[in-house]
């Protein structure tokens, strides 16, 4: 793959831009913002951006089914080598269940679910899973094990919850649970992270004014795009907004999501929303291979 969808005059050197991106990032937290530190950085961290593009906000990112998958897990997909993980979190690990809008919304969390956290991450699965999917230490190569760890350590909280669908109801559930953390943690910084379909929730979140006040950023892991979100009123309210995608997904085509960017970038050129795609990825790689610390301290940074 030699072309993306930004134009030439806008692709820029791939490791200049990358590494003067990091350093930024490093340096622009200011007084009280949060800035996670870091965790096993040089497993999870990317190994090769191969291409780069509006400023740094769209980076090709280099996967290899061999690296990053077959010499990564001891068991393919299922269980990742013993020194990828730690199971520190599991010692604060609960399962909770939230009563709202005349239903039981049940989540399992880590680290502050029960109040005074400083972040709090929100993991919502796609079609055919569950709260337990997020909390899976070993699966997807450690990357879900890597936000337990990071929240855990960072004096945050880290939660993967079920919903009742992925149209209103559900997407009412998890405002309501947002909702229930902003009062628990009312100065906590709030990210919802969407795999696959329920990158629908995530969008119909930020389209809400209300509940897209508490949100620091949405993350988008896999998931389609929302044509609806331009005329919404949402680009406004300009919350932060992270896509990544596979090369190779087969449900949603990358240059589809990749040019719904494109268009969020012409639309509203200073709108806070990066891309990364995953080069010969599939549809699970973005929740396997994004790297969690540098896209969430660059939405606690705006």
């Amino acid at each position: 793959m030699s072309q993306y969808i930004f134009p030439c005059a806008l692709r820029q050197k791939a490791k200049a831009v990358f590494l003067a991106a990091t350093l930024s990032l490093a340096g622009i937290a200011g007084a009280g913002a949060v800035e996670l530190k870091p965790y096993k950085e040089n497993l999870f961290s990317y190994r090769s951006v191969t291409d780069s593009g509006f400023g740094g906000d769209f980076l090709v990112v280099d996967y290899s089914k061999q690296r990053d998958l077959r010499d990564r897990d001891e068991i393919d997909e299922r269980k990742v080598f013993g020194h990828y993980v730690s199971y520190k979190p599991r010692r604060s690990q609960s399962s909770y269940e939230l009563k709202a809008n005349g239903r039981s919304i049940k989540y399992v969390g880590v680290g502050k679910a029960k109040g005074g956290a400083k972040a709090v991450v929100i993991y919502i699965h796609g079609q055919g899973g569950n709260r337990f999917q997020g909390m899976n230490d070993d699966s997807f190569g450690g990357n879900f094990n890597r936000i337990k760890n990071l929240m855990v350590r960072n004096g945050g909280a880290y939660l993967s919850t079920e919903f009742t669908d992925f149209g209103a109801a559900g997407t009412q559930d998890i405002a309501a649970l947002v909702a229930y953390q902003k009062q628990l943690s009312p100065r906590a910084e709030i990210v919802v992270a969407c795999g696959s379909m329920g990158g629908i929730i995530c969008w119909n979140l930020v389209k809400n004014a209300g509940t897209a006040s508490q949100l620091a950023g949405i993350m988008l892991l896999g998931s389609p795009r929302d044509p609806g979100f331009l005329s919404s009123g949402a680009l406004s309210r300009k919350v932060p907004v992270f896509m990544g995608q596979g090369s190779k997904d087969s449900v949603y085509n990358w240059e589809d999501q990749a040019n719904f960017f494109k268009r969020i970038k012409s639309t509203t050129p200073g709108y806070p929303i990066k891309f990364h795609l995953f080069n010969t990825g599939s549809h699970g790689t973005p929740i396997r291979m994004t790297d969690w610390r540098l896209v969430l301290n660059w939405m606690f940074a705006q």
